[in-house]
């Protein structure tokens, strides 16, 4: 059978080993053709294969529910649940999600971008089953590195104590995240699969809590004898601990294991744990060997494994600026200490890893504990600057809130990938940063508009002491801005710039969308309509004092934002044109209230019509609806 005749998983249940082999060799070289030519997530896919097919040939997945973790690990469950033909639309706009989405199949229970979610969606469709008395099966996928994030714990924890409730928990153990895992539980699961040695040990009736020779398990239960003669680890787990009956570690690559681990489990009562060891990239070597690079690529070539770049050279991106940045200031204050949470190469925290490691921590998907241990290295006087994408940090946000702003602790946090990040689509889109932050009290909030200013801002981030601030910064490449390399200064509080002069209206444009703004000008210029372009810098505290008198002079304000509108910049400018009794038009360009799918940067600015071509028309539209009420001096002869 070929992969692109399985249209319905439970056409694997008729399957016989070898034929399943066959399957996974498929799956791979399709998962890696596709990535090849249009990007995406390489290494997690690639080691679930064989661990997805043992599942799911023991499961009726009409009836029962597998919940994965993530989600960029599941092109593997994609491929065989009906998406192959599309499949080559993988990440692009009107394609294939990268991540699970409930509404692009009905196999897709549940749909994540972020870690650490399966455990505890998958328990609440188990006691939902319990309670209307049915009995499909769920089951949990997630990986090690998720595990360590505290929702998948606490999970864990709930689920350990209800032990009628029947749930698989399937932990994908590849020794990674994004990059290489860090904490005490992660050198449990190491000591946990290095193991070597099994011992007989009886155990009268009792419950088998621990299966780690399933061969042996099978064939005392095929051959009808008691379980105590089973062969059993001498030491306990603490998932056992925890309450779940542990099977493993498991061999992820075996199918003849896999398929007698899940078996066995499934006729198991209360929540069971099946550890599988794999190997992130397995099937393409140059991914198995970089394993933290080929987590996520770019084009590349299949032969040399080498990303295939465009002809052009382009500016640095924001992310490296950010790094070597940082490391510079780092290097000549020993307070300062960058924290990511398993996002260093992400981040470009990985450059201050090399160059200054003890000035460097990695707490693992712990985007919570990332925030709190912030607060508390500046209750002892260090200046911790936490990086994490703006997506992510809403994970943290009752610690940024009750931790952080509540204390006027001076936490700087630099938030990458702001705006409109592409591919990985709404789980991912940087979008609400501006509206969740400026609500909170003593926050700082800006956004360089280029990677120049952001080297000034990091400066001041960290320079100041009077409470919490915050950077926003989007993903991809600077402007082409000359750096500085010395001689950085740190930029005042609060206040903004005027980088252009007109009469007619005045554009109000925040981080990123501050050389869109400048084009669109341009663009109204030759309709003759002149605007005075404001570089805001701070979206808390505005500089009103720069807004303000020119705002009451010209008559009609647009703010530009490349965030949710709702909350966000330009409601901000409108609340304080209220404050100062200023009542005149406001044109709000930035995100609706929808979802941003995924597509390239450039294709989801056009259908939200946030190029500068399109901002000019809006505007212009705008004010020729709003003509009749426009004083004077701002009314307008347009060009045709």
């Amino acid at each position: 059978m070929h992969l692109s005749q399985i249209a319905h998983p439970n056409q694997l249940n008729k399957l016989s080993i070898d034929q399943l082999k066959e399957i996974a060799k498929q799956i791979r070289a399709k998962h890696i053709q596709t990535v090849a030519h249009s990007g995406g997530h390489l290494g997690p896919g690639l080691g679930v294969v064989e661990l997805t097919l043992g599942l799911y040939q023991t499961l009726d997945l009409d009836r029962d529910k597998v919940v994965w973790d993530v989600g960029h690990q599941a092109y593997a469950h994609k491929l065989i649940t009906g998406r192959y033909e599309q499949f080559h639309t993988l990440r692009q706009k009107g394609g294939v999600a990268g991540y699970l989405k409930r509404c692009e199949s009905d196999f897709d229970h549940f749909g994540a971008g972020h870690a650490s979610t399966s455990i505890s969606a998958a328990l609440g469709m188990a006691i939902a089953r319990d309670i209307k008395g049915e009995t499909f099966k769920v089951a949990a996928v997630i990986g090690d590195g998720a595990l360590t994030g505290g929702m998948a714990l606490e999970a864990i924890n709930h689920a350990g104590y209800l032990s009628k409730t029947n749930l698989l928990v399937v932990l994908n153990d590849n020794e990674m995240s994004i990059s290489h895992n860090v904490g005490a539980l992660s050198q449990h699961l190491s000591q946990l699969r290095s193991k070597p040695a099994v011992q007989p040990l009886s155990i009268p009736k009792a419950p088998v809590k621990h299966a780690a020779d399933i061969h042996s398990f099978t064939k005392v239960e095929q051959s009808g004898h008691s379980a105590q003669h089973l062969s059993l680890p001498k030491v306990e787990t603490l998932f056992e601990t925890l309450g779940f009956t542990y099977i493993g570690p498991i061999d992820g690559h075996n199918l003849e294991d896999l398929l007698a681990a899940f078996s066995q489990a499934h006729r198991m009562t209360g929540p069971v744990l099946v550890h599988v060891a794999t190997v992130k990239g397995k099937g393409y070597p140059f991914a198995e060997i970089e394993r933290i690079n080929y987590h996520a690529q770019s084009k590349f070539n299949i032969t040399t494994g080498q990303a295939i770049s465009s002809n052009s050279s382009k500016p640095p991106k924001y992310s490296t600026v950010f790094g070597e940045t940082l490391s510079k200031i780092a290097a000549s204050d020993p307070r300062v200490v960058g924290i990511t949470a398993a996002m260093s190469t992400g981040t470009g925290l990985d450059i201050l890893q090399k160059s200054l490691p003890q000035q460097y921590i990695d707490v693992g998907i712990a985007e919570q504990h990332a925030v709190t241990l912030a607060a508390g290295l500046v209750c002892e006087d260090m200046r911790p600057v936490v990086a994490i994408y703006s997506t992510f940090l809403q994970r943290a946000y009752d610690q940024v809130a009750h931790d952080v702003c509540l204390q006027n602790l001076s936490v700087f946090f630099c938030l990458d990938r702001a705006g409109i990040v592409g591919a990985d689509g709404p789980t991912h889109q940087g979008l609400y940063d501006i509206a969740y932050l400026r609500c909170l009290p003593n926050m700082v909030i800006m956004a360089p508009k280029d990677e120049a200013e952001l080297q000034q801002m990091l400066l001041t981030g960290i320079h100041y002491t009077k409470g919490p601030i915050a950077m926003r910064y989007p993903r991809g490449h600077g402007q082409g801005i000359s750096l500085s390399t010395n001689n950085l200064k740190s930029l005042p509080i609060g206040k903004g710039e005027i980088l252009r002069r007109g009469q007619n209206i005045l554009i109000i444009a925040y981080g990123s969308m501050v050389y869109p703004a400048l084009k669109t000008s341009a663009i109204l210029s030759k309709n003759g309509i002149e605007a005075t372009v404001i570089n805001a810098r701070f979206a808390k505290p505005l500089d009103t004092d720069l807004v303000m008198p020119l705002a009451r002079n010209i008559g009609v304000v647009v703010t530009m934002e490349e965030g949710c509108l709702d909350g966000g910049f330009g409601t901000a400018i409108a609340e304080a044109l209220i404050k100062h009794h200023i009542l005149i038009p406001v044109i709000r360009i930035g995100v609706p209230d929808q979802l941003v799918e995924h597509a390239t940067p450039e294709e989801a600015k056009l259908t939200l019509g946030l190029s500068p071509e399109q901002m000019a028309e809006h505007i212009r539209v705008e004010l020729q609806s709003l003509r009749p009420v426009l004083p004077q001096r701002s009314l307008i002869t347009m060009n045709q």
